[in-house]
């Protein structure tokens, strides 16, 4: 017998041998023998993916021998096996290039966490009770097959209908295969910060419906208009890499950065400049610095520019922006305005990009033809390549559609719940699950909560019991994402063309499946008609089929086989080709559009009665809530006011005084909607008439560390739309502020010095 098997039989048995000395059978826990031949001590690093975000970021993951609690075919016990100490930016990734933010430092968690579900559910209690009882895969299967045989039968296409996160990879590919297999209609997918203007405004203007690429390394002048590119919008590790280059990164040459907005973020923070604009006239501002530019003949007047065309009035120079008209719209003086027309003209390369609330109201697309066009205006004359460009896309045969386009989250699913609130038999029979939460993310006046509860039957593939999933009838738990093949196409964030792609990690943990696998199987058990939709038995033999194809753009002088291309793309973490960024303004796909001209923003609420603009915004921890089940994410102090688990009202101190509000004190946050409640935190880096919140708090069903902490702003917010798109103007709600109480009741938290509540009962006194 050799030394592994014998200490292997060892172990076991002297760990059985102790648990019936205890006389307690039932208690009994069961060491496994390890399926993995492990060097203890040794670290091991693999690809993976962080899948926290849209960014597409590639990590590697620090794998190490030690004893883990499993579950094995329903039997809980211990285990050794290689376990995820660590993860870290992986620097060969063309998008992160070793870098990692904080919220992939703690995706960690989602693989520990001691609230994910370990075995399938189903529901024993009323709906939204969270009351379910355990189940076998098998049977949970076989329950599932048996709903989608009888749609088939009744050949009602509607009657299934799947609603998911925004997906790249071939997850959705198969979803989209999954339902056309069926005759369903293609899948929603939803989350509250919605990039649909963007797409739309950079399709008419560009030609390109995807979020753009900035190459900031390069830049000698910046405008950002509302993005807080270094925080949470598009691909923060990258624009933050790029960011640093640009200040610090030449000798001698230090770009100017500045920054439009009217609540100050992290990107805001490290402006030289941060100019407050009232909320919905970012438009109006960028077009008053076209204006000087172009009486000014800083740059020729270029009617035929694409961008330019969308824009009423460009080529006369735009005679209604002039800096003294628009003053007092936008809350800049015109001297300010003139002055950076004149510097961002002078620099050898300068850019101007929009996210974020300007895009949130709903005048939302008019201000990003306007920023695209002032963006247009100055590239004329420039030998350089653009800052601003846009990541070319793999060449994948058979795929769907790309998710860049320009079709509102929000207008989907307010079409699919109005729907089902009109007409209940319009409902789908059977809705599948994944990664939305919309319960939590949509304003409580869509109704989506009421029309969810008229489904008769609804299946959830998620790790965690969220507002959403407490829905279910039936609970297929995923992976976590370092148990998973896992893939991506970033959208932006890189000039190259890049796939990431990631095998598991790490073995699972407990008795859960991978979501992508058990559509397959469930597919070949409902029907037998779906078989030649799914050649794959396996989610990897469908990524292998999916991407193997691209060692034919690898640029390799030395021929590849199959199998060589395949063990060097997921030893690397991905595949990334050499083509060169996609620029602006060459593509003619886009349809035509009429010129814009300028329209005030709507509101939601009186100003009379609700006076202050409401803008919730994503904080650096939790984005839009979906990762606020992370402790990490929960402990880590935001970056501007220090706050820690917990939510806050953030108010002008000359704002504050008129209300006889201070610093902790309890404040309700009412429209006409629904109200919150929160902490004030008292910050000069917001306007007077300006109250924000951070979203991600708030949640009523979730896991230990984030139900019933905090508010959700979201619950408030008008369902107003931008007038174009129909995505959510989640920026354009009004509120009124009342004080309800003392700091002994806001209970804020923050991290000054230490961590502390303010304030300390001493100081009160």
């Amino acid at each position: 017998m050799e030394r592994r098997d014998f200490l292997k039989i060892s172990a076991v048995s002297g760990a059985v041998t102790a648990l019936q000395s205890c006389g307690s059978p039932e208690q009994q826990f069961i060491r496994f023998i390890p399926d993995e031949d492990l060097v203890p001590g040794i670290a091991t690093w693999k690809p993976g993916l962080c899948t926290l975000c849209s960014a597409g970021c590639g990590t590697l993951v620090r794998v190490m021998e030690g004893d883990a609690e499993v579950v094995r075919k329903g039997r809980t016990g211990l285990v050794k096996m290689g376990l995820a100490k660590k993860l870290e930016g992986n620097p060969d990734h063309p998008v992160n290039r070793g870098k990692l933010c904080p919220r992939g430092q703690a995706a960690l968690q989602a693989l520990y966490h001691p609230d994910r579900l370990a075995h399938p559910l189903k529901r024993r209690g009323s709906r939204a009770s969270a009351d379910f009882q355990e189940i076998s895969w098998e049977a949970a299967l076989a329950e599932l097959a048996s709903h989608l045989s009888e749609l088939q039968s009744s050949r009602n296409p509607a009657s299934l209908a799947f609603l998911t996160r925004p997906l790249h990879g071939q997850r959705r590919e198969l979803i989209e295969r999954f339902l056309r297999a069926f005759g369903a209609p293609p899948s929603i997918s939803y989350e509250p910060l919605d990039e649909s203007v963007l797409r739309r405004a950079n399709l008419l203007s560009f030609g390109s419906a995807a979020l753009p690429t900035l190459d900031l390394a390069r830049a000698d002048y910046l405008v950002s208009f509302g993005a807080d590119f270094l925080g949470t919008w598009n691909s923060p590790v990258a624009q933050s890499i790029g960011y640093g280059q640009m200040r610090q990164g030449r000798p001698g040459r230090r770009g100017k950065f500045v920054q439009v907005e009217s609540r100050m973020s992290q990107t805001g923070a490290n402006a030289d400049e941060w100019l407050p604009c009232r909320p919905g006239m970012e438009g109006l501002l960028a077009l008053a610095i076209a204006h000087v530019i172009l009486a000014e003949k800083l740059r020729p007047r270029d009617s035929r520019s694409r961008a330019s065309t969308l824009i009423a009035g460009w080529s006369a120079g735009l005679p209604d922006f002039a800096p003294e008209s628009v003053a007092m719209q936008t809350g800049v003086n015109s001297d300010t305005v003139t002055r950076l027309a004149r510097e961002i003209a002078a620099a050898d390369s300068s850019a101007v990009v929009i996210a974020g609330a300007p895009l949130a109201q709903t005048n939302g697309l008019f201000n990003a033809l306007a920023v695209n066009a002032l963006q247009s205006l100055l590239e004329i004359g420039r030998n350089s390549p653009p800052i601003l460009s846009f990541t070319p896309q793999p060449p994948l045969a058979g795929s769907v559609a790309p998710l860049s386009n320009t079709q509102s989250n929000f207008s989907a699913l307010s079409a699919f719940t109005q729907s089902i609130l009109k007409d209940e038999s319009r409902a789908p029979k059977v809705l599948l699950l994944y990664d939305a939460n919309p319960v939590f993310g949509a304003p409580a006046g869509l109704q989506f909560r009421e029309a969810l509860a008229k489904i008769p039957y609804i299946v959830s593939f998620g790790s965690f019991l969220d507002e959403t999933s407490a829905f279910a009838d039936l609970i297929l738990p995923d992976h976590a994402p370092l148990e998973s093949w896992v893939d991506d196409v970033p959208e932006s964030g890189s000039t190259q063309t890049v796939v990431s792609l990631a095998p598991p990690a790490v073995l699972p943990l407990h008795n859960t499946r991978s979501m992508p696998d058990v559509l397959l199987q469930v597919a070949e058990m409902a029907a037998a008609q779906t078989r030649p939709v799914f050649p794959w038995k396996s989610y990897e033999e469908m990524l292998r089929a999916a991407y193997t194809p691209l060692r034919q753009h690898s640029g390799s002088a030395a021929p590849q086989s199959e199998d060589d291309f395949w063990a060097r793309i997921t030893a690397q973490g991905g595949w990334w080709g050499s083509s060169a960024p996609a620029k602006t303004q060459k593509s003619s796909s886009a349809s035509a559009h009429a010129p814009v001209k300028f329209a005030s923003p709507e509101f939601d609420g009186p100003a009379q009665e609700f006076p202050f603009y409401f803008q919730p915004f994503p904080s650096q921890s939790f984005r839009d809530g979906s990762v606020a089940h992370l402790p990490w994410l929960q402990e880590l102090p935001d970056v501007i006011t220090t706050a820690m688990w917990s939510s806050w009202v953030e108010i002008n101190p000359k704002t504050a005084a008129q209300l006889r509000i201070t610093q902790g004190d309890l404040v309700e946050i009412s429209s006409q909607h629904g109200s919150v409640r929160a902490p004030a935190i008292l910050s000069p880096g917001i306007a007077p008439d300006v109250a924000a919140m951070p979203i991600g708090q708030g949640h009523q069903q979730f896991d230990r560390y984030s139900t019933g902490r905090g508010a959700n702003p979201l619950a408030v917010l008008a369902p107003l739309t931008e007038t174009d798109t129909g995505a959510l103007a989640w920026a354009a709600t009004r509120v009124k502020l009342t004080r309800i109480g003392g700091p002994e009741q806001g209970k804020l938290i923050v991290f000054a010095g230490g961590i502390s509540r303010f304030p300390a009962e001493e100081e009160r006194r």
